[in-house]
């Protein structure tokens, strides 16, 4: 900050100085009178990102300093676009009344907004979980917490970087935290795909995050919660508590558990297959991820449920059943599905109105809502009671109807109560007999001002006579000059303008007094039993938590019913065998994106471990080998979640891990080639292999030489066969048919190719799957579809055709050295006598009048002209 050539600062520069110096990442929004204001630095990024004027002010004697600012009743506005840009935003209010204080006002940070932490509905999107993750980095294995402020969701784990990866690109953070010793391992792991703040490495002490932890849950230890044992989950969770404190998150009650991301129970999707198969996000713009099929959720808690259900799925028999038969009850009971959702509809995101309950800050309209949301579970409660299914039986008996806190809201607040409690009418008549006295007066009050005024006009006969308020004297009589001569004697003129002049009485004073200390007081009652009532349902946090957990769990599961009932979906068979078997497979997505009229090519696939482990499937590109991959891992992951799936039939033996390995995901920005990437997620697949593993891979090896990548497809697809541990069900689509011989040798690799039709020199896909190998590519058709000149499509035909007279590997090189030359190079330089001729006579042709006969008897003449 600059200062005055003698050195000297404004007191208020000082201070704004001195509360910037603790807080010196994060941008400080500084109160002055009624206006936030940003200085030096701060303002240059606040007008910028805001879009607001950046001025300058004195600071002192002889110095400037930026300045920018807006009116602190917009901070709901401004806040969000800070946040979103990245920044921390300090949030500094006036400590003391000004009026009542000599000099500067006490000013402190009474919030620090980041990404990760926030509960403005702006900054929040309702349908995701706003999470704060923090990383503890060990020497082998990491710690990781995540939580959710606005939800009071709290998670930790503990595993590999690629563990912690998978999950951060699974639960995608708003902000990371991590220790400062850390800097190199986290730019390792986190890339630069996230926001992240760096805390001081004492946060991350076992000890101290142990007992941090203890004393937030006032429990003697961690076992209760299942995180006992998760030591380095233990000190990233810790670090997030520690965390809230620095940022001035003081209310937390709210969270009121820690739960563990259990690895055991969830199918291992690392980080690769979560991005390949777009299951939460798209890789391409404008492209549809599976999320956007199955969540049709109506609460902003069911589709945040429906996201850990996508990135989760489960490995364990019982609960994806459990999921599956409430699934199929809806699906069997359609017309409950439309009375459920008309019940959930009226809830809103319970979840977040209560932690706002808790840190105080839900207005009177959200108390209203949460009246409105525990309304509407009672019916909820009462239709899963008599319904024949265990699972919602139970469901019910976790809704807690909150009868007391119900009736409470009812009966004190007002229905249309508005948003801020100063601005009155937000408690209903007949609470409190003081608060209607006063409210009785404020209005009765104003009623006799009226009357005043009435008396006056008839009694001095000043038709134009008004009575009026303003801060400086309080109430008065304005009279115009027109009737000043008929003011009576008694009244007190106070004021003189241009056309009129203003009075003042005795009576109409102490009738403002009156009138001004009841509204001041009916104010000051209301806060207060605003403030009482918004105590009292802070004591329901966990009972509503709870509530908010059953109609998220209810909500997601009516989603799978419902798309399952639009969409064709069947029940798959949960099995513990090893085997895989899909009829009529499908892809959810694609086959929304089809033109009207056109059907998806439906196709089986069967994996066991005995007959059928891996199937080579061979076929052109646009034949839709890619789309096959990816529909069988969609249909296994779909079960697994608990959902139905698009087949006509699908039994699933549960899988544990899936791989893909499929599309080019170039990550040249940052120095690593195709193949590289390739390579890389390739031997992370083979180097984490499980004997109930689904590996999906395609086209390996097409971003080198054509016989590197054959003699890498090659040794994969042996290695998978061969390995001593695990016969991990594989789909390995290629357009190397020489992988075709592997079945001869290898008695579980089957060769699978997706059909093609030729009619005439053209190509139609068929994309059904059929046993044998496939012998051609059609990449030359494909280019000619492509739109590629036809020069170049004919001679790369001419080329494939030389080529394919000797297949032999080991001739290669002797074909590639006796590949035709190309004869239109001849153009480029003087052109043969002979041809010149014959150009000549071709010239002259008009082939659009030329007859059969003609056409003939000109092609001898071209034909002698030759020899």
């Amino acid at each position: 900050m600059s200062k005055s050539k003698d050195g000297k600062e404004t007191p208020l520069m000082k201070q704004y100085n001195a509360i910037k110096a603790k807080h010196p990442g994060a941008l400080l929004l500084f109160r002055v009178g009624d206006f936030y204001e940003t200085f030096g630095e701060d303002a240059v990024i606040a007008s910028k990102v805001l879009d607001i004027v950046l001025t300058k002010r004195a600071n002192g004697a002889a110095s400037h300093v930026e300045l920018a600012g807006f009116p602190h009743h917009a901070l709901d506005n401004y806040l969000p676009k800070l946040v979103r840009a990245g920044n921390r935003v300090a949030i500094c209010d006036q400590l003391e009344d000004p009026k009542s204080v000599k000099g500067i006002v006490k000013r402190g940070v009474t919030e620090l907004v980041t990404p990760g932490l926030s509960y403005n509905d702006q900054v929040l999107d309702t349908r995701k979980n706003n999470y704060l993750a923090s990383i503890y980095f060990g020497k082998e294995r990491h710690g990781i917490a995540f939580l959710d402020v606005s939800t009071g969701e709290f998670m930790c784990a503990e595993g590999s970087a690629s563990y912690v990866e998978k999950l951060l690109q699974s639960f995608s953070p708003s902000e990371i935290i991590y220790s400062k010793a850390a800097k190199q391992k986290a730019s390792e792991v986190i890339k630069n795909d996230f926001i992240t703040f760096h805390c001081e490495d004492w946060v991350y002490q076992y000890d101290f995050a142990y007992e941090k932890l203890k004393n937030h849950f006032g429990t003697a230890n961690l076992k209760g919660f299942g995180v006992e044992d998760l030591e380095l989950g233990t000190v990233a969770a810790g670090a997030i508590l520690y965390y809230l404190e620095e940022t001035e998150h003081k209310e937390v009650q709210h969270i009121s558990s820690i739960s563990r991301i259990a690895e055991e129970k969830y199918v291992w999707l690392d980080k690769f297959t979560i991005r390949n198969l777009e299951l939460v996000f798209p890789q391409h713009e404008g492209g549809v991820p599976l999320i956007q099929i199955l969540d049709q959720t109506v609460t902003p808690m069911g589709s945040r449920m429906m996201k850990k259900w996508i990135v989760l799925p489960l490995k364990e028999k019982g609960p994806i059943e459990e999921r599956q038969n409430v699934v199929d009850f809806f699906f069997e009971n359609s017309s409950l599905i439309d009375e459920m959702l008309s019940h959930l509809r009226l809830i809103g995101d319970l979840e977040r109105l209560i932690s706002k309950v808790v840190v105080g800050r839900a207005n009177p309209r959200e108390m209203n809502q949460i009246k409105r949301a525990l309304k509407a579970t009672l019916p909820i409660k009462d239709l899963l009671k008599k319904q024949n299914n265990p699972t919602l039986k139970r469901l019910a008996d976790q809704i807690h109807p909150c009868e007391f806190l119900l009736e409470k809201i009812e009966k004190e607040l007002q229905e249309d109560a508005p948003m801020l409690v100063h601005q009155g009418g937000v408690i209903k008549e007949g609470v409190d007999q003081e608060l209607d006295e006063y409210r009785s007066l404020a209005s009765k009050g104003k009623d006799f001002l009226v009357q005043i005024q009435q008396r006056e006009v008839q009694k001095t006969g000043i038709s134009s006579l008004k009575i009026a308020y303003n801060k400086v004297f309080g109430y008065y009589l304005e009279v115009t000059h027109a009737h000043k001569d008929k003011v009576p004697q008694e009244w007190i003129r106070k004021q003189t303008l241009v056309n009129a002049e203003r009075y003042i009485t005795p009576e109409l004073k102490e009738y403002e007094e009156k009138i001004l200390n009841a509204e001041e007081r009916m104010i000051a009652l209301e806060q207060k039993f605003f403030a009482a009532l918004v105590e009292e349902a802070a004591q329901y946090v966990t009972q509503i938590q709870q509530n908010a957990r059953v109609i998220g769990t209810l909500d997601a599961l009516l989603s799978f019913a419902q798309v399952a009932l639009s969409n064709r979906y069947v029940k798959p068979k949960i099995v513990e065998t090893d085997s895989l078997e899909i009829k009529d497979g499908r892809h959810p997505v694609i086959e929304k994106q089809l033109p009207p009229g056109e059907d998806y090519i439906p196709n089986d696939i069967y994996l066991d471990h005995d007959s059928q482990q891996i199937l080579v499937i061979t076929g052109p590109n646009m034949a839709g080998k890619s789309a096959l991959l990816r529909q069988t891992a969609l249909i296994v992951l779909m079960a697994q979640m608990g959902s139905f799936v698009p087949a006509s039939f699908a039994r699933i033996g549960i899988i544990d891990k899936v791989f893909t390995r499929v599309g080019a995901s170039d990550n040249l920005s940052k120095g690593e080639s195709t193949f590289m990437v390739e390579m890389t997620e390739t031997a992370s697949i083979l180097n984490n292999l499980s004997d109930r593993s689904l590996v999906l891979m395609d086209e390996i090896g097409r971003g080198t030489s054509t016989y590197d990548g054959i003699s890498i497809a090659w040794s994969i697809v042996e290695y998978l066969h061969n390995h001593p541990s695990f016969k991990a069900k594989t789909l390995f689509a290629t357009h190397y048919h020489e992988l075709n011989q592997l079945t001869e040798d290898f008695p579980r690799i089957k060769n699978f190719n997706v059909s093609v039709k030729e009619v005439g020199n053209k190509v139609i896909f068929m994309r059904k799957l059929k046993p044998g190998g496939s012998e051609h590519s059609f990449g030359i058709h494909v280019a000619q579809m492509a739109g590629m000149p036809n020069p170049i499509v004919l001679r790369a035909s001419e080329i494939m055709s030389h080529l394919e007279k000797d297949k032999a590997m080991q001739k290669g090189k002797e074909q590639l050295k006796s590949v035709p030359k190309n004869n239109y190079q001849l153009s480029l330089f003087e052109m043969d006598p002979k041809f010149k001729d014959a150009k000549d006579l071709l010239d002259q042709i008009d082939i659009n009048t030329i007859s059969p006969i003609e056409a003939l008897l000109k092609l001898h003449e071209v034909k002698k002209k030759l020899d």
